[in-house]
């Protein structure tokens, strides 16, 4: 029986991995009272008497709750962003090259943000295998469901007298210092530039990340890429889709409520789009949790999994 404990498990993050932990066997969840949850000797007791614990909190709590671990037995996957691009830490997407093999053996997981997990998933077996130059400058488009945002953002779009600018898709991240940026740029090899154009859309879970691409880009052909997909991503979770068209379109929220990823590939030898498809709380938050947490326990990665 695995020991588990969320350290911030009111979240949205948090209580979608709790009400998943509460549905498999094998897992003994431990959980506060109320007046406890926000306790610092009643959380450190609990993470050191864990096998795994996830971290479900903000950037600075995060750090500040791995220092309260103190033995070398407990696991962590961390969902906030404070540690993806740091020494000591694995990122937590096993199906990129060696990853799998690292997570297993490690002790420190930090889970991918949603846009990262696209735009990583695209780019970095092309820049692995030197199909693209890694001073290449990328474009990312990534539409995304409002559930992402958290909280505040779900009771913003779900009020029945909300502002009449969220029945449109809105552009965000305006400033080009969006918080995936450094893991999207460290995990896939890229040493160019990234112009990053995450949308959120009026529709509750659902993402659609998009990376145009150039002939002039790239050392290879389009057929060269998409047998480079094919053979990357044959697994249950993450899939090449060589049909992925939906006559002339591509729906964002294809995969809503699933825990897998559909990659593809659009366009003619010259102009080209690759496209991932994925659930921004499924393989882009808490289903990409819960595979790393089998990983870790010698269970079968789709355990607990919606495919």
């Amino acid at each position: 029986m695995a020991k588990i404990f969320i350290d911030g498990g009111a979240g949205t993050t948090g209580l979608n991995i709790k009400e998943r932990l509460s549905e498999m066997s094998g897992i003994e969840l431990i959980t506060l009272p109320e007046e406890l949850r926000k306790d610092v000797s009643a959380r450190k007791e609990a993470m050191n008497s864990a096998d795994v614990v996830f971290f479900c909190l903000p950037d600075d709590a995060a750090k500040q709750a791995d220092a309260l671990i103190e033995n070398r037995i407990t696991a962590v996957i961390d969902a906030s962003t404070v540690h993806r691009v740091c020494s000591g830490w694995e990122y937590g997407f096993p199906e990129l090259y060696g990853r799998r093999e690292r997570i297993k053996n490690s002790k420190r997981i930090a889970n991918p943000g949603c846009h990262a997990s696209g735009f990583i998933a695209l780019t970095e077996p092309l820049i692995r295998n030197k199909m693209i130059k890694k001073r290449t400058n990328l474009t990312c488009f990534s539409l995304t469901g409002y559930t992402g945002g958290g909280k505040k953002m779900i009771a913003d779009y779900e009020n029945k007298k909300r502002d009449v600018l969220l029945s449109a898709p809105r552009q965000y991240g305006l400033s080009q210092s969006h918080k995936h940026l450094p893991e999207m740029s460290a995990i896939s090899g890229l040493k160019g530039k990234i112009a990053f154009c995450p949308i959120v859309g009026d529709f509750p879970r659902g993402m659609e990340v998009t990376v145009p691409l150039f002939k002039k880009d790239l050392r290879c052909s389009e057929k060269d890429i998409r047998e480079v997909f094919a053979s990357y991503y044959c697994g249950d979770i993450v899939k090449y889709n060589e049909n992925a068209d939906e006559n002339g379109f591509l729906s964002a929220n294809a995969y809503a409520g699933k825990d897998s990823m559909e990659i593809s590939v659009f366009g003619n030898s010259e102009e080209i789009l690759l496209v991932a498809r994925f659930d921004n709380l499924g393989k882009g938050a808490c289903g990409s949790a819960i595979q790393n947490m089998n990983i870790l326990l010698g269970k079968e990665e789709t355990n607990g999994l919606i495919l």
